[in-house]
């Protein structure tokens, strides 16, 4: 059975059903023990719960932390002096946000497997990137809003790093102009989130008229789709406007959250979400029991990497549906759902939409 180290050297969608279970429940345990080890709140938490970590559990059995708890508790498993960066969630104005502490080596093997799961869509070499947001957004090295750490994250993917937008949040046409004229005839790579791409982007050009060069271009967004939905804006419709304004065909979504950066989840060519082998997704029903494929539910994220906080698994507030298994059309391996949005009553939190809030 391969550990950690040696997922880190296969595809990252590569591992079927069997492989994969039996690997997250030999490390998931594991994970739990530690915590309650090194995490004092977290493990009155699990005392609480009557948790046992010396005994073996199913994936779908591993105990879960709200994700609302990373708001009203510092949950770190690491000493103060280890912390090496601080990730702040995504909040509307007057609300608290979730604060994640990351060691280095938390931190080192998150990038990792967000360079495995991204090259695996966009190639291994870094493109000439185009951010659709202003530079301001990454001031801070050592502080980081999930929205700035999304920018910096991905940003190891690219080369000739151009920001699209001003200060002001207003289209830099010159700047963006003079990229397209510098890279066209090649491959490129365009970072943004998804309903600032659509406000600061899309509705611009559509408004002026222009047109931008970029059919060789990914492009790849993320972080809330609940301000485009009130509008009436689907998937469909925000890649049909992207390649009408930008001739940019290749556009993928993904889904993710501070609270276990790096094991994000990806859009495949067949327009599905993929979890990947460092990843998985159960879905619960209104009696927090598991689901089966096509019923939706609360979703519950799982990962391997969190060591410096207890975010190993956590039950959002997303409702969603895990589609299948080790069948999708595009090939690859694990399981593939799709997000339906935040739960009834549930707070805006993704990055795009508490930045239009």
């Amino acid at each position: 059975m391969p550990e950690l180290s040696q997922l880190l050297t296969i595809p990252p969608f590569s591992l079927a059903r069997e492989e994969k279970a039996a690997l997250f429940e030999d490390m998931l345990p594991g994970l739990t023990r530690h915590h309650m080890a090194h995490c004092p709140t977290y493990a009155r938490m699990m005392a609480g719960l009557n948790i046992d970590p010396t005994q073996p559990c199913a994936v779908e059995d591993t105990p879960f932390l709200p994700v609302r708890l990373f708001k009203e508790f510092d949950l770190r498993s690491v000493p103060d002096g280890e912390v090496q960066k601080t990730m702040t969630s995504s909040g509307t104005s007057g609300k608290s946000v979730s604060k994640i502490y990351l060691d280095r080596e938390t931190a080192t093997l998150q990038t990792k497997v967000l360079s495995k799961i991204v090259s695996d869509l966009i190639g291994p070499k870094r493109l000439p990137m185009l951010v659709i947001d202003a530079k301001e957004t990454v001031k801070s090295r050592t502080s980081f809003s999930a929205r700035g750490a999304g920018i910096l994250g991905f940003s190891m993917f690219g080369r000739d790093v151009t920001y699209a937008l001003k200060a002001d949040m207003t289209l830099d046409m010159d700047a963006v102009e003079a990229f397209c004229e510098k890279h066209s005839g090649g491959p490129t790579f365009v970072f943004g989130f998804t309903s600032i791409i659509y406000q600061h982007l899309i509705e611009p050009l559509q408004a002026s008229g222009q047109r931008l060069s970029l059919d060789q271009a990914l492009l790849l967004h993320g972080g809330g789709w609940k301000k485009l939905e009130d509008i009436k804006v689907d998937n469909k419709s925000y890649k049909a406007m992207l390649d009408q304004i930008a001739g940019i065909a290749r556009v993928h979504n993904y889904y993710g959250m501070v609270e276990q950066t790096g094991s994000i989840f990806t859009e495949c060519s067949e327009g599905h979400l993929h979890a990947s082998a460092f990843s998985d997704i159960i879905v619960r029903g209104s009696d927090l029991k598991p689901l089966g494929f096509r019923q939706p539910g609360l979703v519950q994220l799982v990962s391997l990497l969190p060591k410096s906080y207890p975010g190993h698994s956590i039950l959002t507030e997303d409702m969603g549906e895990v589609l299948g298994e080790d069948d999708c059309g595009c090939d690859r391996l694990g399981k593939y759902f799709k997000i339906y949005g935040r739960a009834k009553a549930a707070e805006i939190r993704g990055c795009s939409d508490t930045y239009a809030a």
